[in-house]
């Protein structure tokens, strides 16, 4: 079967390319916005409400919820839903209570960076806390990115049938052309552009398809005869599914999506992003949930998939039920669903240089030109996209096996911290460090020796071994903090 036929035909590799190229055009009307540093990596703190939203939620999903999830539903049936709900949950109270929070304090301290944020909150004179988690960031990030383009890189390599390396490179040059033209307002304007887009692949494909098998009812019971608990949201066990509901603990840690609530320009407009924000999130799982189960009441054997693989459930279905265009369409929203991650966390890698280790401790306290600084901030987007791509290139097995558990190593290194530092005051610098290094550690160390013999994601021990550890040491170390409420 090749699933890919439709695409080579004019109307859909037309179709397919508008959608590639149009984030290009929104990056040079975003430049005209772009004066200074701080519109290039946080947008000036003065982005709206709806883009805030949008911006959040599409930049956290990338290609796991497109592919990923729709996979999960393919092979493991309704009891997918538990990998949605955690961080559906946890997002909603993120924007209303964390975000609000966030977005004042970093623009008490004018912050641009959460680790801006850090060194100003516990007056970190020595930059321990800057550099431990610019060193993190670095880890965990750049691989992000690089395996982000190598995914994109591979659609579009089956897409147009071109050489990886090809493919690799016009992935790459489309993120940061825009990218430097438009830095973070770009970015944030074509997160909401792609939302667009992924409405046709994550809303319209799965109505479209629950008409075409009949309704819900035939689809559910089409599905239990393959297998009861195909249906059964519980078949999956209590472990299974405390596993994946702890996929919303990564939600606070991710500089990509925090940073988005602190680009607001009142934070509390950010109850209004919540609504819209939620809803999005929820359509989108629902859509992803959906495709799978529809993949598995078409397709009843993984063998009837290109190579055999679950993931391509979401290709295969549409190739089958849309003519050319659409189906040009919904391929170049997966397209779109990978570089609104990829472009996020290229800009974190950006920021994380520029303003955290080159300003802040380099040239600690020289006077440094704005337009230097905006300069040098695109400069350093292209470098770090060029070594992105060079990684995606030549060590892939490298990449996959860090972003399995780089959401898990951000989030229990950042997303305690940040919890912490807003909600308890006796929170100290050594806690802060400690828990950034333990996250990380139990993360590495779980995955690698502990995952397999207790089927735990690593992410639920490393998230509250990292809380224990900056309770404990901030009870025992705790120096003044230099902002008290």
């Amino acid at each position: 079967m090749d699933v890919y036929q439709s695409l080579r035909t004019p109307a859909a590799l037309t179709v397919f390319l508008l959608t590639l190229f149009l984030p290009v055009l929104i990056g040079f009307i975003a430049m005209r916005k772009t004066r200074n540093q701080s519109d290039f990596l946080i947008g000036g703190k003065a982005m709206n409400k709806f883009v805030v939203a949008l911006s959040a939620v599409s930049s956290g999903r990338s290609s796991w919820l497109v592919l990923g999830l729709s996979g999960i539903a393919y092979s493991q049936g309704v009891g997918a839903v538990w990998a949605v709900v955690g961080y559906i949950v946890v997002e909603l109270f993120q924007f209303i209570y964390i975000g609000r929070k966030l977005r004042t304090e970093t623009g008490t301290f004018e912050s641009i960076t959460l680790l801006d944020y850090f060194e100003s909150r516990y007056s970190d004179s020595k930059h321990v806390i800057r550099l431990t988690g610019a060193i993190i960031i670095g880890i965990f990030i750049t691989a992000y990115v690089a395996a982000q383009l190598n995914a994109g890189a591979k659609s579009l390599s089956t897409a147009l049938d071109i050489h990886l390396a090809w493919s690799l490179l016009i992935s790459a040059l489309l993120i940061l052309v825009y990218m430097i033209l438009g830095g973070f307002i770009a970015v944030a304007y074509n997160d909401v552009y792609r939302a667009v887009i992924m409405i046709f692949g994550l809303i319209l494909f799965p109505a479209i398809g629950l008409i075409k098998t009949g309704g819900l009812f035939v689809l559910l019971n089409a599905l239990a005869a393959l297998h009861p608990g195909y249906i059964d949201p519980f078949s999956l066990g209590a472990g299974v599914i405390i596993g994946y509901l702890g996929i919303g603990l990564g939600s606070p840690g991710q500089p990509h999506i925090v940073v988005r609530y602190m680009s607001i320009d009142d934070p509390e407009k950010l109850r209004f992003s919540a609504v819209i924000g939620t809803v999005w999130n929820v359509l989108m799982a629902w859509g992803a949930l959906f495709i799978g189960l529809l993949g598995r009441y078409r397709f009843h054997d993984a063998g009837l998939l290109p190579d055999g693989d679950p993931e391509m459930v979401y290709l295969a279905l549409s190739s089958d039920y849309f003519g050319p265009i659409f189906y040009g369409l919904l391929i170049g929203g997966v397209f779109a669903a990978i570089l609104s991650t990829a472009d996020s966390q290229l800009l974190v890698v950006a920021s994380t240089f520029v303003r955290d280790i080159y300003e802040r401790m380099i040239k600690k306290g020289v006077s440094i030109d704005e337009a230097f600084r905006l300069k040098l901030s695109r400069y350093v987007v292209l470098f770090s996209g060029i070594l992105a791509m060079i990684l995606a290139y030549s060590a892939k097995d490298l990449i996959f096996w860090l972003v399995l558990f780089a959401w898990g190593g951000l989030g229990a290194s950042f997303g305690t911290a940040v919890i912490f530092s807003l909600y308890w005051k006796r929170t100290s610098t050594a806690g802060i460090v400690a828990g950034m290094i333990t996250g990380t550690l139990i993360t590495i160390f779980w995955k690698l020796f502990l995952k397999t013999p207790t089927g735990i994601y690593e992410l639920i021990p490393a998230f509250f071994g990292s809380a224990l550890m900056i309770f404990i040491v901030s009870l025992f170390w705790n120096k003044k903090n230099s902002y008290q409420e």
